[in-house]
């Protein structure tokens, strides 16, 4: 089958922020303890933190962090987590002990061997606005105030600079300790940012949102002129309970659902009047939920060990194919077509879980939705430019006795700021049927050269592991320039491809 788009590099229709390609890490299973931080591990550097993980996130330029929660950070007090004495506590929202080894100071510290902006989300389920503006002063004064006096005992001259702050995580759910109504939410967000920005009148406040008109509504009448940014999540295969993972096919349904939720809080921020003064961060998104059964479920009686057994099947290597790959560049897509609503999204989360990255004791493995995120932020430009495709192909999907039309291609061309070179991303959601794309550039000169570079795997079901690190990587091809004719190329199915044509 042939698909005909249509590409005007002369209409710019947004820009890129690279804030989009941001991550997250929750104190859950292993993110944190034998995933980022292994001090005595051989593979770990004078700070205890795995130098393969620095590496690997290096590679794909993560901008920013999101930590350490979460559900978790809602009995979290940072104040256990700094300094010279660490007492473990008990942690309520994941029922396991917290060593309280890894806190501020070494989160700031990886955040700089990865060259990433520190995301901070603070506890507003069993904490005060006090504790939040204390722990700005902790990272941001310079020497004024107990806090920052403790920094500087801690071995930390100069003041960290945290940007990003959060208020609250998911408080809006009857599943977080500390849940508030929508009351409640809005006047404690209003005073915990007065708080915090008269430490620090240079962050950038978020505040827990979800997608609803009267959750918004008082939030944004009570603490609207205090935020920067509103704060939503998004998991589409709700697979908290179970681990019994969507098909692809069915994963291919979820990429037809992405779009609505930031339409909806577009219209929500529009109608309150704050278009262009807050934007959405999508500060924890993946297709696939994390598997934690029993925590939520409140009529199950469960010993802390039954709860955290189950959570070895996140890792489980082969759960992560090119579904996982297709779905997630449809979600940067997404991303990319509202680039002026959305400004930040963390993907959740980072490592292990059902993250980019697994560590094992002798190494690492990169999953396919880490190679998403290479080909993103490797090869994809900074202007996003107008595109069109006026009659796409479907495939139908069956689930539970429904048909769902799934478009086939999904693209966002892109131009380079430096050499203005365009660069389209590509997906093609097909399971099993290559597609040819026709590209109609108007105004576009022939190329220099054009190359291709994607991802496919040698079925929809591939997977990379300790034993087939490689299954799925990268592929570069040169494609010939058609001179006067059209351009013409080939998209392997279940495929995420960047299209490159330089100048």
């Amino acid at each position: 089958m042939v698909i005909q788009a249509y590409i005007d590099p002369r209409r710019q229709v947004g820009r890129r922020d690279t804030m989009i390609y941001g991550h997250f890490l929750e104190h859950f299973h292993r993110q944190i303890y034998e995933g980022i931080y292994e001090p005595g591990s051989p593979l770990s550097n004078r700070l205890g933190l795995r130098k393969d993980v620095i590496t690997a996130l290096q590679e794909i330029e993560v901008p920013v962090v999101r930590w350490p929660g979460g559900c978790f950070v809602s009995s979290y007090h940072w104040k256990d987590g700094v300094g010279n004495n660490r007492v473990p506590v008990f942690d309520k929202a994941w029922r396991v002990e917290e060593p309280n080894t890894f806190g501020t100071d070494e989160f700031i510290m990886f955040c700089r061997e990865i060259g990433a902006e520190p995301y901070i989300c603070t506890n507003a389920g069993t904490g005060s606005p006090e504790e939040m503006s204390d722990w700005v002063e902790y990272c941001n004064l310079k020497d004024q105030g107990k806090w920052a006096r403790k920094r500087i005992e801690n071995g930390h001259e100069e003041p960290f600079n945290v940007k990003y702050w959060s208020i609250g995580n998911e408080n809006w759910g009857a599943h977080e300790i500390g849940a508030k109504t929508s009351a409640e939410w809005s006047r404690y967000v209003a005073e915990a940012a007065k708080m915090m920005k008269r430490v620090d009148p240079y962050i950038e406040l978020f505040a827990a949102s979800v997608v609803d008109i009267d959750w918004n509504i008082n939030l944004l009448k009570e603490a609207g002129q205090y935020l920067d940014w509103i704060s939503i999540h998004g998991y589409w295969d709700k697979v908290w309970t179970n681990n019994d993972l969507a098909s692809y096919e069915k994963s291919m349904i979820y990429t037809t659902a992405i779009e609505e939720p930031i339409l909806k809080t577009k219209y929500i921020l529009g109608a309150l009047g704050y278009l262009g003064k807050i934007k959405i961060a999508y500060d924890e998104w993946n297709m696939r939920g994390w598997y934690h059964p029993y925590i939520h479920q409140n009529t199950v009686k469960a010993t802390a060990e039954e709860c955290a057994k189950p959570r070895d099947d996140n890792d489980i290597n082969s759960s992560y194919t090119m579904a996982d790959a297709v779905f997630s560049a449809c979600f940067l897509n997404q991303c990319l077509k509202h680039s002026d609503i959305v400004g930040m999204a963390n993907f959740s989360p980072t490592v292990n879980t059902r993250g980019a990255v697994y560590t094992h004791k002798e190494g690492i493995v990169l999953r396919p939705t880490y190679f998403v995120f290479k080909l993103y932020t490797k090869y994809m430009g900074e202007a996003i430019v107008d595109s069109w495709i006026p009659h796409n192909r479907f495939f139908d999907v069956e689930d539970q006795g429904q048909l769902t039309a799934v478009p086939t291609i999904d693209i966002v061309p892109t131009l380079d700021k430096n050499d203005k070179s365009l660069r389209v991303a590509i997906v093609n959601k097909h399971p099993d049927k290559a597609t040819c794309l026709e590209l109609d550039i108007n105004g576009y000169q022939d190329p220099a050269s054009i190359t291709m570079h994607g991802i496919s795997g040698i079925s929809k079901d591939a997977y990379n592991d300790i034993e087939t690190p490689s299954a799925i990587e990268i592929e570069s091809r040169k494609i010939n320039i058609p001179g006067s004719g059209k351009l013409v190329v080939e998209m392997p199915p279940h495929s995420v491809n960047v299209l490159v044509l330089d100048r």
